[in-house]
C-alpha cells in the first residue's frame, strides 16, 4: 500500500467517523476500536479484486461509521461555516463527507499483499482526547506511522482525526482544501463538490 493512500484518504480519514458509537461496546478501549477498524480494511484488501470499488465501499462504510466521528470532522472542516450552517445543510455536508471518505478508501484499498497493521499503544493528548500510535508495516519491511486521535462521546470511543508519519493532521488538510470553495459557494457548493467526486470516483 503506498504512502499516497493515506495520504489521500480522508474523509482518510482517515482518517480516519459518524452519527452512531465508536465500538458496539460502550467499554471498549481505544485501541481494540482502531484494531477492528484496521482488521476490516485488511479483509477488504483481501477481497479488493472480487468486490469492486462499490463493493469494497459497501464493506468499509460500517467499519469506518463505527470508528469515526463523521459530524465532528465535517463541522472541523467547514470552520465557521458550519456554525452559520442549517440543521439541514450541516445533516447534508456529514453525509456527503461521510460518502467521500469511504469512497476514497474504497478507491485506494485496491489489492493485498501481506501487509499488517500493528497499535503501538495509547497516549494522552490534547483537550482529553487519547492518540492510538499505530503502523503499517510492508512485506519490504517498509512502516508507514500512523496515529488515530479520538475521545469519548456518550461513553464510547469515536476518533476524530489521523496523523501519518508524524506529519499534518488530515483534518487540518481538509480544512485547508475546502476553504476556497467554502469562501466562493458556501457549504452547499462543498456538498455539491463532495457529492461529485464521490459519484466519480464509485463509477470507476
Amino acid at each position: 500500500m503506498r504512502r499516497s493512500w493515506l495520504h489521500g484518504w480522508l474523509t482518510a480519514l482517515t482518517i480516519l467517523a459518524s452519527l452512531t458509537g465508536a465500538a458496539k461496546a460502550a467499554d471498549a478501549t481505544p485501541s481494540a476500536v482502531i484494531t477492528k477498524f484496521q482488521g476490516a480494511l485488511i479483509e477488504a484488501m483481501k477481497d479488493a479484486k472480487s468486490l469492486g470499488v462499490k463493493g469494497r465501499y459497501d464493506r468499509l462504510v460500517t467499519p469506518i461509521e463505527d470508528t469515526f466521528n463523521m459530524r465532528l470532522m465535517s463541522g472541523i472542516s467547514a470552520a465557521s461555516h458550519w456554525k452559520e450552517a442549517s440543521d439541514a445543510q450541516r445533516a447534508s455536508l456529514t453525509d456527503a463527507f461521510r460518502r467521500m471518505s469511504v469512497a476514497t478508501l474504497a478507491a485506494m484499498a485496491t489489492g493485498y499483499s501481506g501487509q499488517t497493521f500493528e497499535v503501538l499503544g495509547e497516549k494522552a493528548g490534547p483537550q482529553g482526547t487519547v492518540i492510538v500510535d499505530t503502523r503499517l508495516v510492508d512485506t519490504d519491511g517498509s512502516k508507514i506511522s500512523i496515529a488515530y486521535v479520538g475521545r469519548q462521546f456518550d461513553g464510547r470511543w469515536r476518533f476524530i482525526d489521523l496523523i501519518v508519519d508524524n506529519g499534518i493532521s488530515e483534518i487540518k488538510t481538509r480544512e485547508s482544501e475546502y476553504a476556497r470553495t467554502l469562501k466562493d459557494s458556501g457549504i452547499n457548493g462543498l456538498i455539491a463538490l463532495l457529492d461529485t467526486k464521490s459519484n466519480e470516483i464509485l463509477a470507476k
